[in-house]
């Protein structure tokens, strides 16, 4: 029985002397397993000593613990590695007692040795394995924690307490014992986390703000789960956490950029459709007043365009800034596109507060501002509709809107009016000639008219000045109504260079037909200085003309030597050098600068002529005409006056030394043929 007992056991039961050899009295069938020697070749160390297929490393760790037991008269258990016969290199764990005979000290052991190699290495795995997630634990970059329902934190990695600003996870634990109140700034969070770990067991992607230690606020993102015993109990709650206020603070900046104008930071159009589907709504609920301003800045394009992008920007952004200041947190500002703005009043409680804003808001935009030493003064245009008299959707309501902006720019800017039905016709008459000036090239619908420019002292015709003229189907459109809406459209740019192209053939035609030559004066929009390239223009027009650039003069307003004077020095000095002529039209009217006219190659200036209508009625027109006509014979200029229409205007001039003239009083403006007479005549 006992050997069958011993037979059986997974292991060698063994008896062993406590020699220099330590040999092997017993062993047990079980030897050959463990150690691939049969009993016969271990024991009395007759092949191999026990001793010897002990791991040499391993060899005085074994002896030094055996002897320790029998020394203080105890049991041995110990692990090491023995090499079997194969190669093998087995863990086994051996334990055992000494045995004393006769009364003498210990001579023998007794014990028992099993191959362990396998629990050795599930106890490593589950070692490295430990050790892997430990490290993972404490290294990861997002917060790993387990925490209670109530009574705070259990554990939490070094990344979560950085995250949450405390030096060291146990700081963290023991100091954030109120989760709901202390991390989060909303605690509402919190009941929301418990109720949805409560429905479903788990959150996910479970965005919230909350404190840090140092009292900042940071966006985070959380996915946790809940962990229950066997018997369904809730022990904690175990997830991650994701530090997002970057992500945050980007989508933000996205969404901004996408509600709000990249320039001035006003809403845009997507957000101010939506705020006023909202004050409609309001209105609807509660009977108030809403207002719609549609706001256009007064010869914005002319300051822009002059002075340069740069400078348009600045004023774009300090009318923001002017407009933000005149209304309330509740209203809105927001930039329609260009230099257009739309304030959105909301909860007016009568027409007269609306008044009374866009009386402020004028005023406010109206102060000066300084751009390149100079300082500006740029008035707006207002038109505003009311809800729900004015319009029953957002689209209505915008277009009466700017029906009644182009109704104050008529009325002579700078001012506000309230739409009125009639309104309507008015917008689409202006489109209608907007659609129809599109094509007046094409349809070869322009027309030049001449009047003649006289020496004062002789009478005679010394020049011309080529001014448009528009023939439509349904009859002629005066200048006044389609050159500033060419100007504000951009359509001037065409037009002036068809007058140019124009009025330099016809000059040449007339040399050709035998006239004698003279200087034909063109004008010059600010728009197509602002251009640029002016210069290469006027060359190639004079260039496939054939026409002698002695006999073309340029009209330039006063106004654009005051706006970038180098940019406007450096254009005038390669006009002249073509060997053009520089005229300054409406002088007096503007920003000259004595400085800028000493300077500037100009030839002529021409007296305004709302100077010359009451010279011969007003003492202070006749006393700047003479200061003109001075200044302007001191500088060696021509001196031209316009709009000479009595003998009475003809004879202060002459008698002040003016050198020439224009005005109906010698001539209106005519069509070719009868301008031909004229000349003829003389």
């Amino acid at each position: 029985m006992l050997g069958t007992l011993l037979a059986n056991l997974e292991g060698m039961v063994y008896r062993c002397r406590l020699d220099e050899h330590w040999t092997m009295e017993f062993v047990s069938e079980g030897c050959l397993a463990l150690t691939g020697y049969r009993e016969e070749e271990i024991l009395f160390n007759s092949r191999v000593s026990y001793d010897e297929i002990t791991h040499p490393d391993d060899r005085n760790f074994v002896r030094h613990t055996i002897l320790e037991a029998v020394r203080n008269n105890r049991r041995f258990d110990l692990e090491y590695r023995i090499v079997r016969a194969d190669g093998q290199i087995r863990w086994v764990w051996e334990r055992g007692t000494c045995i004393s005979h006769d009364d003498h000290d210990c001579d023998v052991l007794e014990g028992f040795i099993q191959d362990v190699t396998e629990r050795r290495e599930a106890d490593e795995a589950l070692r490295e394995a430990e050790r892997r997630y430990r490290s993972i634990f404490e290294n990861a970059i997002e917060g790993i924690y387990q925490s209670t329902p109530d009574n705070g934190y259990l554990a939490v990695n070094p990344a979560l307490a950085r995250m949450y600003g405390y030096d060291s996870p146990g700081e963290l634990i023991s100091t954030l014992r109120d989760i709901e109140h202390q991390v989060y700034v909303d605690p509402q969070r919190r009941v929301e986390f418990m109720r949805l770990m409560e429905q479903h067991g788990v959150v996910t992607n479970f965005e919230s703000r909350i404190h840090r230690r140092n009292g900042e606020i940071i966006w985070i993102s959380e996915n946790a789960r809940a962990v229950h015993n066997s018997a369904g109990k809730l022990l904690f709650f175990e997830g991650t956490v994701e530090a997002i206020t970057e992500r945050k603070l980007y989508e933000a900046e996205i969404q901004f950029q996408a509600t709000h104008d990249a320039l001035t930071g006003l809403p845009n159009r997507t957000l101010l459709h939506d705020r006023m589907q909202q004050a409609i709504l309001h209105s609807q609920r509660y009977g108030n007043l809403t207002a719609i301003a549609f706001l256009d800045l007064d010869q914005f394009k002319f300051i822009n365009d002059s002075l340069g992008h740069q400078v348009g920007d600045e004023l774009l952004k300090i009318t923001a800034q002017r407009l933000t200041s005149c209304l309330r947190d509740s209203d809105t500002v927001a930039r329609q596109g260009g230099d257009e703005f739309v304030l959105l009043l909301t909860s007016q409680p009568n027409e007269e507060s609306v008044t009374q804003t866009m009386q402020r808001v004028l005023h406010e935009v109206a102060q000066p501002w300084k751009a390149n030493d100079l300082d500006f003064q740029i008035t707006c245009s207002i038109g505003v509709t009311l809800y729900p008299n004015d319009g029953r959707d957002i689209e209505t309501l915008l277009k009466h809107a700017d029906s009644a902006m182009y109704k104050a720019k008529e009325l002579g800017r700078n001012n506000f009016q309230y739409f009125a039905a009639e309104m309507n016709t008015s917008v689409t008459d202006r489109l209608e000639l907007l659609n129809r000036l599109r094509q007046a090239i094409p349809n070869d619908e322009f027309a030049l008219h001449y009047q003649p420019k006289l020496n004062l002292r002789t009478g005679r015709i010394i020049g011309v000045e080529a001014l448009i003229r528009w023939h439509t189907p349904g009859g002629m459109v005066s200048p006044g109504s389609f050159i500033p809406l060419a100007e504000e459209t951009g359509l001037i740019i065409p037009i002036g260079e068809w007058v140019l192209r124009t009025a330099c053939r016809q000059n040449r035609e007339w040399q050709k037909a035998g006239y004698a030559p003279i200087p034909i004066s063109v004008n010059l929009s600010p728009r197509q200085l602002a251009r640029g390239d002016i210069v290469e223009l006027v060359a190639r027009v004079l260039q496939e003309t054939g026409l002698d650039a002695r006999y073309l003069e340029l009209e330039i307003t006063e106004s654009v030597m005051a706006t970038d004077v180098d940019k406007s020095f450096a254009m005038l000095t390669q006009l002249r050098a073509l060997g053009v002529k520089i005229s300054l039209d409406d002088f007096g009217t503007g920003y000259s600068s004595l400085s800028y006219l000493k300077r500037f190659p100009v030839d002529t200036l021409k007296i305004d002529q709302s100077f010359v209508r009451d010279i011969a009625t007003s003492q202070d027109s006749a006393a700047i005409v003479k200061a003109i006509i001075s200044l302007g014979h001191n500088l060696n200029l021509n001196v031209l006056a316009e709009g000479i229409e009595t003998a009475a205007q003809s004879q202060f001039l002459q008698q002040n030394g003016c050198d020439e003239g224009q005005g109906y009083l010698m001539s209106r403006p005519i069509p070719t043929r009868e301008f031909l007479n004229l000349l003829s005549a003389q």
